[in-house]
């Protein structure tokens, strides 16, 4: 003899509005995750852009200063004369030129003003230019 279990309809539908139910669920759970992974993984991405860039503009401005103070010293080697510079150094804020003793400064007080100090000595004379006071003057203006 067979004997044949059957359950109520009522136990059946309760099962399975409880397996769905679970599904959708575990499916929630699992969407709101990858939601809050994915945002933080576009968070950084966007900072290291964001670096990425302000590397590239500080790059930029080193490259523009270095160039105006290349230029500015180059204009300073032509007002004295190229033969009479001995050494030209850049200490900290400050061009230091080195130059015979018997060069013609007045181009250069002129240019300069109080922004270059002047030491003579019986070997040499030593320029020092405020590089601070140029960039200041000529970077800000472009």
């Amino acid at each position: 003899m067979i004997i044949a279990v059957k359950s109520t309809t009522r136990k059946k539908i309760i099962t399975k509005f409880l397996s769905v139910g679970a599904v959708v669920l575990l499916c929630l759970f699992y969407y709101y995750y990858m939601s809050d992974t994915y945002a933080q993984k576009q968070k950084i991405e966007n900072e290291k852009k964001l670096q990425q860039i302000k590397e590239e503009e500080r790059g930029k401005n080193s490259n523009k200063l270095e160039k105006l103070i290349y230029r500015e010293i180059e204009s300073a080697v032509d007002l004295i004369g190229q033969r009479k510079v001995i050494d030209v150094k850049i200490v900290s804020n400050r061009a230091l030129l080195v130059v015979d003793p018997d060069t013609n400064l007045d181009a250069l007080k002129v240019r300069y003003g109080s922004a270059a100090l002047i030491k003579k000595s019986v070997n040499d004379i030593k320029i020092a230019i405020d590089l601070k006071y140029v960039i200041e003057s000529k970077y800000n203006a472009n």
